[in-house]
């Protein structure tokens, strides 16, 4: 099956193609042509399926041709349980929508509105959004819903997790009733089937099983470090280890640029790319990772999805993803086809929780590396899944590890920091880092 068989038009389809998209997922596969006929859906998916193009493409190709929103109008919207799921949803709603002449927009909290304001201003044709900040700017009268058309609720189970039902259901009384909605879930409870009734009209079901596989191929080793001293430590690992090439994640654009610059500084061929990026740009940088002629390529999740890179021997997150799903997406870049490959992350003691996710995934421990001169001070428990089940360990368990030899002090094993309050630690460890 390809994208072409499923309805989608030209320009959506030369978009796709030089994004390296060639084939559907099985989500995309039966979501997209059932969206196209306007239907309500609910689908069953996890994050890393490609959920998100299986419902953008189709609002997209409906789109197009059409009126622009009018002035503080919205004509779709997509709406995302966190700040980190918009901006990801946002930025590939950036690189299908290139060339299309459409407006898209994110809003979300943590930020000042002002800036948010004033995009909402021109009408926004794609807006994404988490629930309580679009139901402040409503109830400013900074956005309206009379042109609505298309409703994407992504990730309902973590809404409701996250307690934005009150929120969701004042949204829903003041969006038109004439709509298509799509609801994308990894979890069918009863409450999102009780959201579901509510929010859909006569909706098709769409389910696929996400498969966590990893190639048996793969090493993966975890390097604990102080956040602030990620980038260092990256530089010392890639003089260290001289690999041919590394593809390496990081959470943000501005991560990637800030970390492309470090490693350029210091005499490494690389290259960022993300949804800042101009199309050729991308496609440049691109083809000169895959030609080999480019060493070094850092990339957020979204940039990176439908990279296909023949024997690359490994993979770095020096950012590790919110869900666990995505590590399996961002490793599957390497130990393809029979050849050895090696999954590295840098970990800081605010990932803890994340890394148990993808240890729980993997049903296997991932062993830790510490290098001499880069001790984290802020400890990274152990988080092997088995004793997480016996209660063996804990994170919010403090444990102290007698030291060898006489007089040394102990080292005291805490849980993990605050790291946005904590002393000495930056909250963007990539800007000002220390050079060798």
């Amino acid at each position: 099956m390809t994208f072409a068989k499923l309805g989608l038009p030209a320009p959506l389809l030369s978009t796709l193609d030089a994004l390296g998209y060639h084939q559907p997922t099985p989500i995309q596969d039966k979501a997209i042509p059932l969206i196209l006929t306007g239907k309500d859906a609910m689908a069953a998916a996890q994050t890393g399926t490609g959920k998100t193009a299986a419902f953008t493409l189709p609002i997209l190709a409906k789109l197009l041709g059409r009126e622009r929103a009018s002035a503080y109008q919205v004509r779709s919207l997509i709406l995302a349980p966190t700040r980190e799921l918009a901006s990801q949803i946002g930025e590939s709603v950036r690189s299908y929508s290139q060339g299309l002449g459409l407006r898209s927009q994110i809003i979300y909290g943590g930020v000042k509105a002002h800036p948010q304001i004033n995009g909402l201003k021109r009408g926004t044709d794609i807006l994404v959004a988490t629930p309580g900040r679009l139901l402040d700017l409503f109830n400013q009268g900074e956005v309206k819903f009379d042109e609505l058309e298309y409703l994407v609720l992504d990730e309902a189970d973590r809404m409701l997790d996250l307690g934005f039902e009150e929120s969701l259901n004042a949204l829903l009384a003041a969006l038109p009733k004439a709509r298509q909605t799509l609801m994308f879930s990894a979890t069918y409870s009863d409450a999102v089937k009780t959201l579901a009734k509510v929010w859909l009209n006569d909706p098709e079901e769409v389910a696929v099983k996400h498969s966590n596989k990893v190639a048996t191929t793969v090493r993966h080793q975890v390097y604990p470090v102080d956040k602030a001293r990620k980038p260092e430590l990256l530089t010392e690992l890639l003089q260290r280890q001289h690999w041919a090439q590394a593809l390496i994640f990081v959470k943000t654009k501005r991560e990637a640029d800030e970390l492309t610059d470090i490693l350029i500084a210091e005499g490494y061929n690389a290259a960022a790319m993300h949804g800042d990026k101009q199309q050729y740009a991308r496609l440049a940088t691109l083809k000169a990772f895959r030609d080999g002629t480019l060493t070094y390529l850092i990339a957020t999740d979204v940039a990176a999805r439908g990279l296909d890179i023949a024997e690359l021997p490994v993979v770095i997150n020096v950012s590790l993803p919110h869900v666990a799903e995505d590590y399996i997406h961002r490793i599957g870049r390497t130990g393809r086809a029979g050849q050895e490959g090696r999954a590295v992350s840098l970990v800081c003691a605010d990932e803890i929780e994340a890394l148990r996710s993808i240890e729980a995934l993997l049903n296997q421990r991932i062993s830790r590396k510490e290098i001499p001169g880069f001790e984290a001070e802020h400890r990274v428990p152990d988080s092997h899944p088995r004793s997480q089940k016996s209660g063996k360990a804990k994170a919010k368990d403090t444990t102290v590890t007698q030291a060898k030899g006489k007089g040394k002090k102990p080292k005291v094993e805490l849980p993990p920091p605050d790291v946005t309050k904590g002393p000495g630690l930056r909250s963007n460890p990539f800007a000002k880092a220390k050079k060798k």
